[in-house]
């Protein structure tokens, strides 16, 4: 075994004894799922600086790694997958989107009034935002042919207009703030007939948008959701490459030069990373005690919720080009701080993906048989739905995701220093301002999942 693949085993070994030294939590339940987190049996304190000292101590150990051959043969392995050169695969797996589509509306306007027990309720948060969602980081991003929106504007007329250049992602990261904001402050898990108006309002504006400046500059350009999934893909182990399949390392994919290009991207990879975290903040007791203030003493309640999530969504950005203004300090380059940013952004998509994975893997996994069984009768009430109880140990995975998310983003980070600097001593330092925000991110998400779960307060 080589220097460098032993100091590997050694970083890998040494973060996940720090990690089975953090205890275990319950990871977020979600609204339907009626509530699953529950307080840390260890001090606070201990649990959230043990995560911390799990993510500085693991770059300690990567920065020994400083053979560039090695680092690039790790990021440049992979195995071409065969695939069909049929086009059988593709029709049907529209036609399954479009089926999921169809039934999502059906089922929301006519269907059970009961959440647990609508079909299109569980489909839609359990299928697809978790389940689907969590294939794409873990297997591969299969939603751009599963996407019905995007089979339906193949079948549409296009005007053609030049999409405006300043916009860029601009849209998307409004979009997807603004998503966060109604699923959170509605009652779209709950209300079928609401969720179902939603999705109808969401794909009138999409498809209007496909139509005046066409399909594939829109879903490349201006859809939230679509650019979701398309980053998520980019972590996981199985994507495009050469024209063809490819298997690689989990999150090797985002090294690749130029995957986030502009200050708009940017601002969605933070905004993605600063969503979920959200989602799980405001059920935590913290929250209700640090707004009450705020709410009797004037503020509306129905701008409490936008303005904690433009705050936040301020925070997390400011931070992260706070990082890179001190990495290009200490670093000593005369490289431009844009080109920093963007480089160094696409590893913290590991991070978002290890939240989502933290808070929607219970809630998938305690709802998932409810979804079968509406599944087999979507148009009836059973009264009642079966959940399953996940062991007590379970919450520790949330903590594992969380943590080994991280890890990733590290290596990542790791290797596009090594790539971009030309000195190993650059390399190193330049990670220390975005190590500290890392750490930052990781303390802030461990502390959300460490808090037990609470109703939203003034909603």
């Amino acid at each position: 075994m080589t220097t460098c693949r032993r100091r590997v085993v050694g970083w890998l070994a040494g973060t996940l004894s720090l990690l089975l030294a953090a205890g275990t939590v319950s990871a977020h339940g979600g609204s339907l799922a009626g509530g699953g987190r529950e307080s840390i049996t260890v001090p606070t304190w201990l649990f959230l600086s043990t995560g911390g000292a799990a993510v500085g101590a693991s770059f300690l150990l990567a920065s020994f790694v400083t053979d560039r051959s090695f680092i690039e043969r790790i990021h440049d392995w992979g195995v071409p997958l065969t695939v069909s050169d049929s086009r059988l695969p593709v029709l049907l797996a529209r036609a399954v989107g479009l089926a999921g589509y169809v039934t999502v509306l059906g089922i929301g306007f006519v269907g059970p009034t009961t959440p647990q027990t609508n079909l299109a309720i569980l489909l839609v948060w359990v299928g697809w935002w978790a389940g689907l969602a969590m294939t794409a980081y873990l297997i591969g991003n299969t939603w751009r042919i599963l996407n019905p929106l995007d089979t339906i504007a193949l079948m549409l007329p296009s005007l053609g207009r030049d999409y405006p250049a300043r916009a860029g992602a601009w849209p998307s990261v409004v979009g997807l703030l603004a998503l966060i904001w109604l699923e959170v402050v509605s009652p779209l898990a709950d209300d079928p007939r609401l969720l179902a108006t939603a999705i109808v309002g969401y794909s009138v504006l999409t498809l209007s948008g496909a139509v005046v400046f066409g399909r594939e500059t829109w879903f490349a350009e201006a859809d939230p959701v679509e650019r979701v999934f398309r980053y998520y893909g980019r972590v996981a182990p199985i994507g495009w490459a050469d024209g063809g399949l490819r298997l690689r390392l989990p999150g090797m994919d985002l090294s690749t030069p130029r995957l986030v290009d502009g200050r708009d991207e940017v601002a969605f990879v933070i905004a993605l990373l600063w969503g979920t975290t959200f989602d799980g903040l405001v059920t935590t007791p913290a929250f209700t005690d640090l707004t009450t203030p705020l709410v009797a003493a004037g503020l509306p309640p129905q701008l409490l919720y936008p303005l904690a999530l433009a705050a936040g969504f301020g925070l997390f950005l400011g931070a992260y080009w706070l990082a890179v203004r001190l990495s290009r300090r200490v670093a000593d380059t005369y490289l431009d701080e844009s080109e920093l940013a963007e480089r160094f952004a696409p590893p913290l998509l590991a991070i978002a993906a290890g939240y989502h994975l933290a808070h929607y893997l219970g809630y998938f996994l305690v709802l998932a048989p409810a979804l079968w069984v509406t599944l087999l009768s979507p148009l009836s009430d059973p009264g009642a739905v079966p959940i399953y109880e996940p062991p007590s140990w379970f919450g520790s995975v949330g903590i594992a995701a969380v943590v080994l998310g991280h890890l990733v983003a590290i290596w990542v980070a790791h290797a596009a220093a090594y790539d971009i600097f030309p000195s190993r001593l650059q390399a190193v330092r330049s990670q220390y301002p975005f190590i500290a925000v890392m750490v930052f991110y990781t303390m802030t998400s461990l502390w959300v999942i460490s808090r037990p779960e609470v109703p939203l307060p003034y909603l």
